[in-house]
């Protein structure tokens, strides 16, 4: 199985920067871990829920097509819903934003029915230096594309980081596919 699967030009430039500009004005929070679990070592960033936005409705549907197209041509896998709100987040160089080593399935109702996460970088290249994200599938890490309005997809269950940003700040946008376990 491959690290992940890369779709160019997901979303436009203009459509990034529209998604980083209303993430900026709205209420953000700390992120947190499955079950409200907190660790700064860990992970470090902020997150904005795309639900509680305005004037983000298009978001979700060019999502849900974009799921619909790589779980056909790449993984398919069972799915049957999206039960959680697209996330933005953003990591600043101010404390080292961050996510460690981890996978997307959990023990909570709704991280455990993950299946396919969708990770769609926000920011400009040259925006920022470190926050690479890594996915590690196979005995390999692969590097994530850094240009703008690429997305990857990969399978909920394999681990992947974001390496520490160290100048700068990098937004991303985050939805994760549900359906029934793995078997």
């Amino acid at each position: 199985m491959i690290a992940f699967h890369q779709i160019d030009a997901a979303f436009s430039a203009t459509e990034c920067a529209q998604l980083v500009e209303i993430a900026r004005a709205a209420p953000s929070q700390d992120a947190g871990l499955v079950r409200a679990g907190r660790d700064h070592n860990l992970r470090r960033a902020d997150l904005t829920w795309v639900d509680d936005l305005p004037e983000t409705a298009w978001v979700m549907d060019r999502l849900i097509d974009l799921v619909r197209q790589a779980n056909r041509a790449v993984f398919d896998f069972d799915l049957q819903d999206f039960s959680e709100s697209p996330q933005i987040a953003r990591y600043g160089a101010e404390r080292e934003g961050h996510f460690g080593w981890h996978s997307d399935i959990g023990d909570s109702p709704l991280a455990a029915r993950r299946k396919l996460t969708l990770v769609t970088q926000l920011s400009e290249e040259g925006a920022y230096a470190g926050g690479t994200l890594e996915v590690w599938m196979n005995a390999n890490v692969a590097t994530a594309p850094l240009k703008q309005g690429t997305a990857v997809l990969f399978p909920s269950f394999a681990l992947h980081r974001v390496q520490p940003v160290t100048e700068g700040e990098r937004f991303s946008l985050t939805v994760w596919a549900h359906g029934p376990a793995f078997r």
